[in-house]
């Protein structure tokens, strides 16, 4: 047998000595969770918070967007070509990282954190009022879409 080394023996004692949570009780594991008990609670459920973050970002883009279009057709005037040419530009080169990366975490947990029914028929989630739950990222064409050149 080997002797172990002083950061082994640390790592070893460390992991020996590591506390475990308790587990959880017959009244917790029972307990049926619900978006009503969320709201009682006071805490708002993880996939709504998210919703909220995506909505006012999406707002702070759209905002910033009508700011620098209108600068941009007070820079160009009565030059619609170099205004397109300009804007397109600008919308390529807009980054929407940080409301996309919640998008994309949306589109991944929303279903789950909800609660959403599986459709037996279409073999995916139901859809909600008749629309996917599913949110599309925002890139160029979002921007062109809503502030056309």
């Amino acid at each position: 047998m080997t002797e172990s080394s002083p950061v082994e023996r640390e790592l070893a004692k460390r992991f020996e000595d590591a506390v475990e949570g308790k587990p959880l009780s017959r009244r917790a594991r029972q307990t049926k969770r619900s978006v009503e008990s969320y709201l009682a609670a006071g805490v708002l459920p993880r996939y709504m918070q998210r919703l909220r973050d995506i909505e006012d970002a999406t707002r702070a883009h759209r905002r910033h967007l009508r700011a620098a279009y209108e600068r941009l057709r007070e820079e160009c005037g009565d030059d619609r070509g170099r205004f397109a040419r300009r804007w397109h530009a600008l919308a390529r080169r807009w980054r929407f990282d940080e409301v996309n990366e919640l998008i994309r975490e949306h589109n991944e947990w929303y279903p789950m954190e909800s609660g959403l029914p599986l459709d037996p028929r279409t073999r995916d989630y139901v859809r909600l009022r008749g629309r996917s739950y599913r949110r599309d990222e925002l890139g160029p064409d979002w921007v062109l879409d809503r502030f056309p050149a």
